[in-house]
C-alpha cells in the first residue's frame, strides 16, 4: 500500500512539473512563435569569406567590418580568402555552406553579373542578403584639360565621333557602366580594357584614351591634385568627396550603376538567425568606426539592412539581365 502511494504521489508530481514546463525547454513567448531556439547563436567563432585576394578592397573593407563586428557579436569572426574565377569561387563556397548563421559571405556585384554572362552556377537567389555595407558609383572621368566640361558636352562630342573609354576589363562592371551609359544615351564609344582600373586612369593621365567610367575613389587623387576632373556620377545622389559634380539623372540620364558590397549568408539559413545577424551588423555598419575605415580608404559608404539591399539585387538584376546579352556578353544558347 505504501509503494502504491509514493507512486501516486511521483506520477501527480510529474505532471504538475510538464504543466507548468518544468522540462529543460522554455516555452516560446507569444511573439517568438514559429521561431528555432538560437538564444545561444552564436556560440562560437564565425567565418566570413571573402571571394578575392587579401589585400585588395573587397578583402581590406572586410577585415575593417570583422574586427569590428566581434565585439557586438561576442564571438570572434575570421576571414578566409576563397578566391579564383572573378570572385566565383568564394561565392559559391558562401552558397553551399552549412546555413547555421556562422559562414557568412561578402558578396559584390559581381554576384549579379558572373551567372549573366555565364561565368557562374549560382544566382542571387542561392542568398540571403544581411546587410549591404559599401557602394561606390560610376564617375565619367576626364582630363583636367579636356574640352569638355559637362556630360552634356561629353555626349554631344561621343555622338560626333567615337571616344575611347577605358575600363578594368571586358565584362567587369566599369565596362558595363559605359555600355549602360551607351544604352541611356544613344552615343557609340570605343571601349578600352585594362587589367584593373589603375592602368586605365594611368592610360587617361597619359592621353590615350579620352575617358574612364571607374569610381570616384580610385580617380580622387588625380582630381584633387587638378591632373582630372569628373563629369558626371551614376549614382540616385552626390558623392560626399564630390559635391559640385552632378549625378547623371540630374542631367536627364536615368541611370544609376556601380559596384557594391555585402554580407550574405546561404538561403536556408533560419530566419530567426539571419536576424540575429541583421541586428549585429547593423550596429557594425552604421558605427562611426566603420565609417570612417571606409572614408580612410577612399570607398562609398552606404547601408541597408537585408530588406533594402534585397531591393537592390533584385533591381540590377534585373538591368544586368537585359544588359548583358546586349552587348554580346552572354552564353550562346
Amino acid at each position: 500500500m505504501k509503494k502504491l502511494k509514493v507512486f501516486t504521489i511521483l506520477t501527480i508530481l510529474v505532471l504538475l512539473l510538464a504543466a507548468c514546463g518544468g522540462g529543460n525547454e522554455t516555452a516560446p513567448a507569444d511573439g517568438d512563435k514559429g521561431k528555432t531556439a538560437t538564444t545561444d547563436f552564436p556560440n562560437k567563432a564565425l567565418e566570413l569569406i571573402v571571394p578575392y585576394s587579401a589585400g585588395g578592397g573587397t578583402d581590406t573593407v572586410a577585415r575593417s567590418f570583422a574586427d569590428l563586428a566581434k565585439n557586438d557579436l561576442g564571438q570572434s569572426f575570421g576571414v578566409v580568402n576563397r578566391e579564383g574565377g572573378g570572385g566565383a569561387v568564394g561565392m559559391q563556397n558562401g552558397a553551399s555552406a552549412k546555413p547555421d548563421g556562422y559562414s557568412v559571405t561578402m558578396v559584390t556585384v559581381e554576384l549579379l553579373t558572373l551567372p549573366h554572362t555565364g561565368l557562374a552556377q549560382f544566382t542571387y537567389e542561392d542568398f540571403k542578403p544581411v546587410a549591404l555595407l559599401n557602394e561606390d558609383p560610376a564617375a565619367i572621368t576626364v582630363r583636367a584639360d579636356a574640352p569638355w566640361n559637362t556630360v552634356e558636352e561629353f555626349i554631344e562630342a561621343a555622338k560626333a565621333k567615337n571616344l575611347k573609354v577605358g575600363n578594368s576589363g571586358t565584362g567587369a562592371i566599369w565596362h558595363l557602366a559605359a555600355a549602360a551609359f551607351e544604352k541611356e544615351t544613344g552615343v557609340t564609344l570605343n571601349h578600352i580594357p585594362f587589367e584593373g582600373a589603375a592602368p586605365a586612369v594611368t592610360a587617361l593621365l597619359g592621353g590615350h584614351i579620352d575617358a574612364v567610367t571607374v569610381s570616384p575613389g580610385e580617380v580622387i587623387s588625380q582630381v584633387e591634385a587638378g591632373e582630372l576632373k569628373v563629369l558626371a556620377v551614376m549614382a540616385d545622389e552626390r558623392v560626399d568627396k564630390l559635391p559640385d559634380v552632378p549625378t547623371l539623372k540630374e542631367s536627364g540620364v536615368d541611370l544609376s550603376i556601380g559596384t557594391w558590397r555585402g554580407l550574405a549568408v546561404p538561403k536556408d539559413t533560419p530566419d530567426d538567425i539571419v536576424k540575429v545577424l541583421e541586428d549585429s551588423f547593423g550596429k557594425t555598419a552604421q558605427s562611426e568606426e566603420f565609417q570612417s575605415a571606409l572614408e580612410k580608404l577612399n570607398l562609398g559608404y552606404h547601408y541597408e539592412n537585408g530588406e533594402g539591399f534585397l531591393n537592390k539585387i533584385k533591381e540590377q538584376d534585373a538591368l544586368f539581365g537585359e544588359l548583358i546579352p546586349e552587348i554580346g556578353l552572354a552564353p550562346q544558347k
